[in-house]
């Protein structure tokens, strides 16, 4: 069942009276805020999809996977590697779809337990599936819990949509990044969702 992030307003208001650069950025998007699909599964296996390639790319490849098969952890073990590579993934990525939908059919994975972990336990524990690094447990947490202080630093958007509306930033290292983003917390799900609308107007979704 599909869910949105029910801290939004009091998040864009503490936010916004914290940072004027937002401020703007939450004016200039009054629409939308973070949505969950309300399945595990899609959004893990999206955001797989999503690796290192653009957003546009990944929901290409995406809709040629499930004209080919229903996005189900049974329905993709049914699929041979060759059959998700013909859909636009790479040998890699294809089997990682394969182990991710080995983990919830045997049971591996079990997202009731989720709501009762930490951010960090549940990457740790996502990062045991071939396939999910740190970057796409951060989608998980953002995407599918909607989980509001995740800051996915890693992720090139949020670095370049970061260095365009803070310049100071240009050419500094990752740490200096992220002690930007402390004056966020313990909204910087909701920061990095704006920054990320900075550089497309369209609602990024996994």
């Amino acid at each position: 069942m599909s869910a949105q992030a029910t801290y939004w307003n009091t998040a864009i208001a503490e936010l916004s009276a914290a940072d004027a650069t937002l401020a703007r950025l939450i004016q200039y998007y009054p629409q939308g805020r973070l949505s969950s699909r309300g399945d595990a599964f899609e959004t893990l296996a999206r955001a797989i999809a999503g690796q290192q390639i653009s957003v546009k790319a990944a929901e290409s490849i995406w809709q040629r996977l499930i004209a080919t098969a229903n996005p189900t952890p049974p329905d993709l073990a049914n699929l041979s590697i060759e059959e998700i590579r013909l859909c636009g993934f790479s040998y890699k990525k294809a089997g990682y779809l394969h182990d991710l939908a080995r983990h919830f059919n045997e049971g591996l994975l079990d997202e009731k337990r989720f709501a009762q972990m930490d951010d960090e336990h549940i990457i740790r524990t996502l990062t045991e599936v071939r396939g999910i690094g740190r970057w796409s447990a951060e989608m998980f947490l953002m995407f599918h819990l909607l989980r509001p202080d995740v800051l996915p630093l890693a992720d090139i958007g949020l670095q370049k949509a970061m260095i365009l509306q803070y310049p100071h930033l240009a050419n500094m290292k990752l740490a200096a990044l992220r002690e930007q983003a402390e004056m966020w917390r313990p909204w910087r799900s909701v920061a990095t969702w704006y920054l990320w609308r900075s550089l497309d107007p369209h609602e990024i979704t996994y």
